[in-house]
């Protein structure tokens, strides 16, 4: 795995605990994959089933995680693109907020 992907594993496991009620996957480019779900939060492949998949660059997800961008606000703009459960997604914005 890549350190991107090793930091974002450790970063989202500190904000999200005791799981998440559903299955969501971040497709980090270039880098790989992390699929959160019940158990919590995991290195994973880029073809790993999910409710919802959140695809955005390195440094959008990096945004994300340390606050500066809010979620919905880089879906909006076009740097987080979600496929699948759009309610699902919410979820997991609430989350890292």
């Amino acid at each position: 795995m890549s350190e991107v992907i090793d930091a974002a594993v450790e970063a989202l496991s500190g904000k999200i605990q005791g799981g998440f009620d559903g299955t969501a996957k971040f497709v980090i480019e270039g880098e790989g994959a992390i699929v959160i779900d019940a158990q919590g939060v995991r290195a994973a492949d880029e073809d790993a089933e999910a409710d919802v998949t959140l695809t955005a660059a390195a440094d959008v997800f990096q945004a994300i995680l340390s606050g500066e961008t809010n979620p919905t606000a880089a879906f909006m703009s076009g740097q987080l693109r979600v496929d699948g459960d759009m309610g699902q997604a919410m979820k997991l914005g609430g989350a890292l907020a």
